[in-house]
């Protein structure tokens, strides 16, 4: 199979499973026992919206653990790539951006990262959504959580 070219505008990665079946459906438990805690309060009722809370906090949790977990690893792998395709005075600097300008500069081909990465030292962007859009030529990443 082959994926469409990957851009700003496209870059956003959605899990149906996750995003458009799992938490709507907690969502909507939620809201139901709120509902029935309400109308008809009772120590069961209660109970079941102790349940429907925790298993949309469950979710969420899972959903934040996992994100965190990629973007430590993109963090080590940008730190290597710029020990490859940098120099090593540049490299030095770049490898303590801030964890979110990484993780915004991975998206740039090597040839354009020591401009993009200079900029981002000299605080020429706001946030990482900035750096993103400043990248010219996307390196399209279609591993992500």
């Amino acid at each position: 199979m082959i994926k469409e070219a990957q851009n700003y505008k496209n870059h956003t990665r959605w899990f149906p499973l996750q995003h458009f079946v799992l938490t709507p459906m907690l969502f909507a438990f939620t809201i139901y026992a709120i509902v029935q805690t309400v109308r008809f309060p009772d120590v069961d009722r209660v109970m079941l919206l102790f349940l429907a809370v925790a298993l949309l906090i469950q979710s969420l949790v899972s959903r934040l653990g996992a994100l965190r977990v990629q973007d430590r690893l993109i963090r080590l792998e940008e730190r290597l790539r710029y020990r490859e395709v940098l120099p090593n005075d540049l490299a030095e600097q770049a490898a303590n951006l801030r964890t979110s300008q990484m993780i915004a500069l991975r998206f740039a081909e090597n040839n354009e990262l020591p401009d993009l990465i200079q900029r981002t030292l000299n605080n020429e962007f706001d946030k990482p959504k900035d750096i993103k859009m400043a990248v010219k030529n996307w390196r399209s990443d279609h591993l992500r959580v």
